[in-house]
């Protein structure tokens, strides 16, 4: 079951939204954005209101300026979960179990370095962090970011095999800093991974693309992680 802090504040949506465009990859509709000939991309997984977020699309948009080829699939296949809708969240979550958000990540993959792609990051929103996680055990990706992630466990952490960052929050019941704090040291005594860990004072969890655009505080915090995370994936696939 998913915590509050996973559904609350949900942003605004809009499906003609950003600078790139919409395309079929690995049998999904995908937006994508930047370099679309770049052999660097960067694949960004969604929390469970899905890849239509206005939000999540302007971090896209954002780390394909840097030259990245950015991926945004959309992993519900058109039935993002929705607020006061028709399936209460638990019964949304079983229609979209997060293995298989995996697996159709480890498709778009498949297809992105069939396309020419040498090198994949990957980061994961909220129950998108698991998806990151699964892959960077594999792992068939070259990097990755988990920002606020749920469903995430100390196994997981542990098996990570390439270099990760971990951005947490403050407030945050789904996973609180203390568990972010045993990701840390779990990821510090892993010899050749390198990591980054980080718990940002003053935010919620989902801050970094469901902010209050009104909020000053809120929105300096969510640039701060973006370019974390933007620096991540420079620092690791360039």
């Amino acid at each position: 079951m998913s915590a509050p802090h996973c559904i609350a504040n949900p942003p605004k949506l809009c499906s003609s939204y950003g600078a790139g465009q919409v395309q079929q990859l690995g049998g999904l509709n995908c937006y994508v954005s930047g370099s679309l000939d770049s052999k660097l991309a960067v694949l960004l997984v969604s929390d469970v209101f899905g890849y239509e977020a206005t939000n999540l699309r302007k971090l896209a948009d954002k780390i394909g300026g840097a030259e990245f080829y950015v991926v945004v699939p959309d992993f519900f296949h058109g039935d993002p979960y929705v607020e006061n809708g028709a399936k209460p969240i638990g019964v949304w979550l079983k229609d979209h179990v997060v293995d298989n958000v995996s697996k159709d990540a480890k498709v778009v993959i498949e297809d992105l370095k069939a396309g020419g792609v040498t090198k994949v990051g990957i980061g994961g929103v909220c129950s998108g962090g698991k998806t990151a996680v699964d892959l960077a055990k594999i792992p068939c990706v070259e990097a990755a970011v988990l920002l606020h992630p749920a469903f995430v466990t100390l196994d997981d952490i542990q098996g990570v095999k390439v270099p990760i960052s971990v951005l947490g929050a403050e407030n945050d019941e789904t996973t609180p800093p203390k568990v972010v704090k045993q990701f840390e040291i779990a990821l510090q005594s892993k010899a050749g991974v390198d990591s980054l860990v980080k718990i940002f004072a003053g935010v919620t969890h989902g801050w970094t693309v469901r902010y209050d655009e009104d909020d000053k505080v809120a929105v300096k915090a969510a640039e701060e992680a973006h370019q974390d995370m933007l620096k991540w994936f420079i620092k690791h696939l360039y």
